[in-house]
């Protein structure tokens, strides 16, 4: 496929940036102006992968012509550095390629994660715990932060929902694809002969809405305070600082008493709610999206069985892209990399068939 006409079309739409980008009241909006920057970065990141592939592509051909030479020294010197260069020009050709794919919606979003205990009773409950922790700790050790915004603890440390906010950098470009159900296969703490069980959680990761992304009107928000109950402290069980929200028109309900201060919860829910509904509209979008894509990845739908966790076998599969690895003890640990790695490729070479740029 020739990629120079879309190059310069894209060089084109580079010099027009830089000139947005030099104009006074750039930031006069927002959400205009993220934009703006967003495009400019990820322009000037194609025409440098294009730069790049432009010289490699140059030198292997210097390099096959000078080892046709008489100058025999010359010529294995030559020889010996054609290989690099075989190598490298087809990965820089899928790096330009997943450049010139159009971003997908809200990847660069921070994102809000539920998770929900599912089949399974107080085995559930400790595997929510389990997955909540897991996240956090990815999270952690790349450079994303964590904070939680509300929670119903279970007996023995577990959660029958837990709800958190994870930002920084592509938070759910990362974590997008682990929305679904996730099976645990385990023989738990209780079970004293020995017998393995099957447990589920659901996770939902939604990408965090803004005001400028979805605006809920006031009156179309029931907000009650209540006094908030469960374990939690002294502080949560006695002051009325609970808030549930509920969306009118949709007669979505969201509940939080997580944190101490009521207008804190009453933030919290609002922020949940609107990522909710942006959610709504996403997977109305998404349904335009190929039956052949839905097929690999899936719809991140809360029904969809993504994962099982085998705590016998040490393994950890995923049965969208029918990838197994067996390091599950790491896996839980927050060492979830390769699978989030093995999941975005998936996705791109399938998003490349689609553009026409695979076979």
């Amino acid at each position: 496929m020739d990629f120079e006409p879309l190059i310069a079309r894209k060089r084109a739409r580079f010099e027009e940036l830089e000139r947005e980008m030099a104009a006074s009241g750039l930031f006069d909006n927002a959400r205009h102006a993220r934009e703006i920057l967003r495009e400019h970065a990820d322009t000037k990141h194609l025409l440098e992968i294009w730069a790049r592939l432009v010289k490699a592509r140059r030198e292997l051909a210097e390099n096959r012509e000078l080892a046709s030479s008489d100058d025999k020294e010359m010529a294995e010197l030559a020889a010996s550095e054609i290989p690099q260069f075989e190598t490298a020009i087809p990965a820089l050709e899928r790096d330009v390629q997943v450049a010139l794919l159009p971003p997908e919606p809200d990847e660069d979003k921070d994102a809000i994660v539920e998770i929900r205990a599912g089949t399974g009773g107080t085995e559930a409950a400790l595997f929510a715990a389990d997955l909540f922790r897991m996240y956090s700790r990815y999270a952690d050790s790349i450079g994303l932060k964590v904070e939680e915004m509300d929670a119903s603890p279970s007996d023995l440390g577990g959660f029958r929902e837990i709800v958190f906010r994870v930002s920084g950098a592509s938070v759910f470009r990362r974590l997008r694809y682990e929305s679904g159900v996730h099976r645990v296969q385990r023989v738990p703490a209780t079970e004293a002969q020995g017998r393995i069980h099957t447990s589920t959680a659901t996770v939902a990761v939604l990408p965090e809405a803004e005001e400028v992304d979805l605006q809920i009107k006031p009156e179309d928000l029931r907000i009650e305070v209540c006094r908030a109950g469960g374990p939690g402290g002294q502080g949560v069980n006695t002051t009325d600082s609970a808030v549930q929200v509920m969306h009118i028109p949709t007669g979505r309900i969201v509940r939080c008493q997580d944190g101490r201060s009521q207008q804190k919860n009453k933030e919290a829910a609002i922020k949940i709610m609107r990522s909710r509904l942006l959610e709504d509209k996403r997977r109305e979008e998404e349904e335009k999206y190929s039956a052949h894509r839905k097929s690999l990845i899936g719809g991140g739908g809360r029904e969809e069985k993504i994962r099982t966790y085998n705590f016998a076998e040490n393994r950890v599969t995923d049965h969208r892209i029918k990838l197994s690895l067996y390091s599950l003890d790491r896996f839980l640990e927050g060492g979830i990399g390769e699978m989030v790695d093995a999941l975005q490729s998936s996705d791109i070479e399938d998003r490349l068939k689609e553009a026409g740029m695979r076979a």
